[in-house]
């Protein structure tokens, strides 16, 4: 996939069709729930945080065993987990000493595999 921007394809003159953009702006969210969304996309910015998601989809966990799969310190995957539970991607609940993470609804399994079904999509000008 190229994304120079040799390839970019723009309008060779300027016209404003004023219809489409008042339809448009009318539909678009207002600034703090773009700023919301966008924030909580970040998240997804970082591979661990996806693998720990990715993993959660097929089972609640303990912190011991998503460490021990990722082949990473407790700490490391905790510092993960509390950004993911900040976001109200993943909830916890304690067992005795035990704390299990799961994913905080069916949206977070949704989102993953939307994600991965427009990424590996085929015929998009390639």
């Amino acid at each position: 996939m190229d994304n120079s921007m040799d390839n970019m394809q723009v309008c060779e003159t300027t016209c404003i069709h004023e219809d489409i953009v008042n339809r448009v702006k009318d539909k678009l969210p207002d600034d703090e729930t773009i700023y919301k969304l966008s924030e909580f996309f970040k998240v997804f910015g970082d591979k661990t945080r996806v693998k720990i998601v990715s993993a959660l989809i097929d089972s609640e966990m303990c912190v011991c065993d998503i460490a021990y799969l990722l082949n990473m310190s407790q700490s490391a995957i905790s510092h993960q987990l509390r950004v993911l539970k900040n976001s109200n991607l993943v909830k916890n609940r304690k067992e005795g000493k035990v704390v299990y993470y799961s994913l905080d609804d069916e949206h977070v399994k949704d989102i993953i595999a939307q994600g991965i079904v427009h990424i590996t999509h085929k015929g998009r000008g390639e």
